[in-house]
């Protein structure tokens, strides 16, 4: 691969901008929140519960003793569920709402869906199972099969519980176990559970008046109905050539299946609050010769340098071995640096602060100007345009997206100034007092990521030890020892943003976490233990380790347009990364594994 050069980025005029930045953000804030989004249960549970993919196939309830239920077949339920059998736990099954493996790429199977970063960092245990994706920004079809194959590869589908929703989980201190109650009137009594439930898991509507009355077709993209729309991940939705469609959302995956709807339908109007961060993809397929030139331990060295892109700050000389816009700032931080022999101000926190908000500043007008280049009619340039910082919103890349805005049957509906669509009619959406008419309704409006964990897991009751809630025990922030477990839920052991390391590959997350959490299971049955958590001192040790270690990010926040990256800009701030271990994702493996080395389970009773 061709060594990685700096970004050409134009000068700004930096308080200006900070200033639109600052307005653009107070016209899209809502007092509502995350509370103007609707929960997919009740009149909206099939929005969720009801999977287009596989069909509905009855069967017995099943009651039985499990020794390990990891609960989600996404990469992290996999991962966990691969350590564990590892670590000598042969009766370990995945109980997963799907039909089958893959999590977030089970579930969205919109046409142009793609990952947003390297494949080769993203896609997890390349090596172990002997597989390189096919380009540098895999496809969902590929990451769906990468995840079979994991399956496979270690035997996972053998004890597989599919197309089954957990609606309740309780500690039985008589029997000391969890007890698991599903939509399949299931009795799963598991000595130890695994969450891996992962934090795109739950769809969420926007509460817009109305969203009953209309009398088309409407569906939300995590759950895309090709019955209606004809096509296939690839596109070619030929269903669509007499409709009128409307999508309401230009994240992630408005990106992705924008342009596609643009070519299939007679008319497409795109409803956007806020404009996503567009650069080119620059998607290209894998090299057979770089790939020989791979050596053992490669996918490992790769996600670190990722992990040093997005977190931290690349040394000199140290190469960008990603090089896309996930990584541009810190590239072009790196080779500012160089031209004016600035390495000093990585020892000064406000100094390399500054220099790298304005590299940030430099690269998000870069792309402006790119949409000014592109983009035919000036006023849906504008309205196209990124007003925050980078990462204020999670990075989208296409080669099609923009120019899909020149097509006369592509309507751009501008609503940041009236904070959304104002209303849902029979006939289709009103937006600046206009109503649009259209034939179906699409929703791209995302997951409950950072809102109340009862909303995300929809889990009732969820109860340790004397009937405590989960719910009230982390009423006022995660309570845990690294991010794993929490005093009052024995053998409960978690995955994901919680507290524990953050690194940009989040699938090297989950390898960490499941490695930890396989480690304590297993001493844990080594040792005869029925149960194992952390003491209520352990626990809260690790929670003030996290706050005084903490990085205040919070202005850094408040300062973006709101979106689940900040929760819908509320003053209670709910971190999408969780409350993470601010001295790094590779100091946390240091210490997880020092903490190993000891054999001596610091901070957990193990119960006979």
């Amino acid at each position: 691969m061709q060594k990685c050069e700096p970004t050409q980025t134009p000068e700004i005029d930096h308080a200006a901008l900070k200033a639109k930045y600052l307005a653009e953000r107070d016209k899209r804030l809502r007092p509502e929140g995350q509370s103007q989004y609707l929960v997919t249960e009740g009149e909206f549970e099939d929005y969720y519960d009801v999977d287009p993919y596989t069909p509905f196939v009855p069967r017995a309830p099943i009651s039985e003793d499990i020794e390990v239920a990891v609960l989600g077949g996404g990469f992290a339920g996999l991962i966990a569920a691969a350590r564990i059998r590892q670590a000598g736990v042969t009766d370990c099954r995945i109980i997963e709402l799907g039909g089958d493996f893959g999590g977030v790429w089970y579930w969205n199977r919109y046409p142009g869906i793609q990952v947003d970063t390297d494949s080769y960092c993203y896609l997890p245990l390349l090596e172990e199972v002997d597989y390189m994706p096919t380009e540098k920004y895999a496809s969902g079809q590929e990451c769906y099969e990468h995840a079979q194959r994991i399956g496979r590869h270690f035997g996972l589908y053998e004890n597989a519980i599919f197309s089954t929703k957990i609606e309740s989980l309780a500690w039985d201190e008589e029997i000391q176990r969890w007890r698991i109650g599903t939509n399949r009137d299931d009795d799963l009594r598991a000595r130890f559970v695994v969450m891996c439930q992962g934090p795109f898991n739950r769809p969420k509507l926007p509460g817009i008046p109305g969203i009953t009355e209309f009398r088309g077709h409407m569906f939300h993209s995590a759950r895309w109905d090709y019955e209606y729309t004809g096509g296939d991940m690839s596109g070619g939705m030929d269903e669509l050539a007499d409709k009128r469609v409307a999508i309401i959302g230009t994240g992630a995956t408005g990106i992705g299946v924008i342009p596609h709807l643009a070519r299939s339908a007679r008319h497409l109007y795109v409803f956007q609050r806020t404009p996503s961060y567009i650069d080119e993809r620059g998607n290209e397929p894998t090299d057979p010769e770089w790939v020989k030139t791979l050596k053992p331990g490669w996918q490992k060295e790769r996600q670190r340098n990722f992990h040093t892109a997005a977190f931290e700050a690349f040394a000199p000389g140290q190469p960008d071995l990603v090089c896309d816009g996930w990584t541009e700032v810190s590239r072009n931080l790196a080779a500012h640096l160089d031209a004016t022999d600035g390495w000093a101000a990585l020892t000064d926190p406000q100094k390399f602060a500054e220099l790298r908000e304005t590299q940030d500043y430099r690269a998000m007008q870069r792309l402006r100007d790119r949409i000014d280049a592109v983009i035919e009619d000036k006023a849906t340039a504008e309205a196209l345009k990124p007003y925050y910082r980078f990462l204020c919103k999670r990075p989208g890349f296409s080669d099609d997206y923009l120019p899909t805005f020149n097509r006369p049957n592509v309507t751009l509906v501008d609503v940041s100034d009236t904070k959304g669509v104002e209303r849902i009619t029979e006939k289709g959406l009103i937006a600046h007092g206009v109503e649009h008419e259209v034939d179906c309704i699409i929703f791209a409006s995302g997951f409950e990521i950072t809102t109340d964990l009862d909303r995300r897991l929809g889990i009732q009751p969820f109860s340790g030890r004397d009937g405590l809630s989960l719910y009230d025990h982390w009423a006022e922030g995660y309570r845990t020892l690294h991010g794993i477990t929490s005093h009052g839920f024995p053998n409960l052991l978690w995955t994901g943003f919680l507290q524990g390391g953050v690194t940009a590959s989040t699938t090297a997350m989950f390898e960490q976490q499941a490695f930890h959490i396989a480690y304590i299971i297993q001493e844990a049955l080594a040792r005869g233990a029925s149960t194992v958590e952390p003491t209520a001192q352990a626990q809260d040790q690790w929670v003030r380790t996290v706050k005084e270690t903490a990085v205040d990010n919070s202005n850094f926040e408040r300062e973006c347009t709101p979106g689940y990256y900040n929760n819908e800009g509320e003053k209670k701030r709910r971190s999408h990364l969780g409350e993470p271990y601010w001295p790094g994702f590779y100091a946390l493996e240091d210490l997880l594994q020092a903490w190993r080395d000891t054999g001596e389970l610091e901070g957990l009773v193990l119960g006979k």
